[in-house]
């Protein structure tokens, strides 16, 4: 690389969308490696489930701002590093306004709608995307909208069904792995920046851990897909397209007369305990066991509604005439 290219390295401006698993290695790298401006954008508090795979975090940082924390550590690291700091939510609303200041956007978010969001602000700016996704023993990784290049959306044209693709809190990952493809991402950046030939451009590298296979898949963009040149709800985009009969929202929730159900929170026990609304606390995989009471309606409720969405179905199919729901919505609409 030699001096042009920690010069170009210092100039550079990058902006890394999460401070958790994905987003832990690529700070830590980026500032090791000298890049002059790192923009974080995160809202979250730290908590003890988040440790396994978010490196950067330790026991004594628990319920504090991770957006702080990883501030922090990034100046330990490198003094040098001029950090622009984003403690708020992604949004349509906020996106290119943010996105514009940055040369390059790297993705370590673990939801739809926010790679959609992102894909598509990094489209109408014009901005390289690098990707980067782990669910339990995979990991993708890409670089989307690079010099006219395949994005997010050549890749998935709409967005599958949460329940296929539950993010890590819920569908699990071993630790290890949001390093090594953190640390890929961090590579891929480097790479654009310097100059270096062969970015993971019109490709994409799945890695599978288990056998520790490394795939690398070739992109075609959809001639078809109209220009993105604005941006939408991606709550609404991918969320499911028909209302389910199973699904209760906050606002019917909240209505319900409370002697006339039994509330269960089908999460883990330290899930419960961390924060809840109320119930018995009856772990999913606890549950084949109970039986539910014919006189009342039994809702289950999880971190995000698609656990509790899954059992739901579940014991329907082994009970068609079971009164049951579940909450469908996100916990944090209750803090």
């Amino acid at each position: 690389m030699g001096l042009e290219g920690q010069e170009k390295l210092t100039k550079a401006k990058v902006l890394v969308i999460g401070c958790g698993g994905l987003g832990g290695p690529v700070l830590s790298y980026l500032a090791a490696a000298g890049v002059g401006t790192i923009g974080l954008i995160e809202f979250d508090t730290v908590s003890l489930s988040n440790l396994h795979r978010q490196i950067i975090f330790e026991t004594q940082d628990i319920g504090q701002q991770k957006i702080e924390i990883a501030k922090q550590k990034i100046k330990a690291l490198n003094p040098n590093v001029q950090v622009l700091a984003y403690n708020t939510p992604l949004s349509s609303k906020n996106a290119l306004e943010i996105f514009a200041e940055f040369d390059i956007i790297i993705d370590g978010s673990d939801n739809f709608p926010t790679r959609y969001l992102v894909n598509d602000a990094c489209e109408i700016l014009n901005k390289p995307f690098v990707y980067g996704a782990i669910h339990q023993f995979e990991g993708q990784v890409s670089v989307f909208n690079y010099k006219g290049s395949c994005t997010y959306r050549d890749l998935y044209n709409t967005p599958p069904d949460p329940e296929t693709a539950p993010n890590c809190a819920i569908g699990g990952v071993l630790g290890p792995i949001a390093g090594v493809i953190g640390s890929l991402q961090a590579v891929e950046a480097i790479k654009i920046i310097c100059g270096m030939e062969s970015p993971l451009f019109n490709e994409i590298l799945v890695v599978e851990f288990q056998s520790m296979t490394f795939r690398k898949f070739k992109l075609t963009k959809n001639s078809e897909r109209p220009k993105i040149t604005a941006l939408i709800d991606y709550e609404a985009f991918c969320a499911s397209k028909t209302k389910d009969s199973l699904a209760i929202t906050k606002d019917e929730f909240m209505a319900l007369e409370k002697e006339n159900i039994d509330l269960i929170d089908i999460r883990e026990d330290y899930e419960h305990e961390e924060f809840n609304i109320g119930g018995e606390n009856i772990p999913m995989d606890e549950f084949e066991d109970v039986n539910l009471r014919p006189n009342k309606t039994t809702i289950l409720y999880c971190a995000s509604g698609i656990r509790s969405k899954t059992l739901a179905k579940k014991i329907l199919k082994a009970n068609p005439n079971a009164n049951v729901r579940y909450l469908d919505c996100s916990l944090k609409e209750f803090i």
